[in-house]
């Protein structure tokens, strides 16, 4: 095998309490799939630093406090001919200000808050909603019962995503 190019991005999830409720925020990227704000971890920068960079960027938050390290991914993926190896970073962040997003429409094609059962059932990445399950778990809400939440939509159950 070819020897590959090393990438490294990081990014956050985010989470706005209200009282005992709280949203996860998600971002649509181009290729229609729900994630969270994440890219490329810039020269002299940390991960956390291009974490919350991102997160500023791609939704105009501001004021993001860092909660935890949630853990990092590892995967091989191709760019035209070119094999890449990438890891990526992720944060669980909480945000306790009432600012609208403004999404960067230049790089992502939407944004919004989630309810966390909509949450898990819209990501859009094969082990994305492990890495959201373990950031709840920090976050103290436990997990959630994909399984039951998918069984039970269009029985009247589950959320209406």
């Amino acid at each position: 095998m070819a020897s590959a190019s090393r990438e490294y991005s990081s990014g956050g999830i985010v989470i706005k309490a209200r009282g005992s409720r709280f949203k996860v925020l998600l971002i649509l990227d181009p290729y229609g799939k729900w994630t969270w704000p994440k890219g490329k971890i810039e020269k002299d920068e940390t991960p956390l630093q291009a974490a919350v960079r991102e997160i500023e960027e791609e939704t105009g938050l501001k004021g993001i406090k860092m909660v935890s390290e949630v853990g990092r991914s590892n995967y091989y993926y191709r760019r035209g001919r070119k094999l890449i190896y990438k890891t990526v970073y992720l944060f669980l962040f909480k945000y306790t200000g009432n600012s609208r997003l403004l999404i960067q429409k230049s790089e992502i094609d939407g944004g919004r808050w989630f309810n966390p059962e909509e949450a898990v059932l819209q990501l859009g990445y094969k082990g994305a909603d492990a890495l959201l399950q373990k950031a709840l778990e920090i976050y103290g809400r436990g997990r959630i019962d994909k399984a039951n939440l998918i069984s039970g939509i269009g029985k009247g159950g589950g959320p209406h995503v």
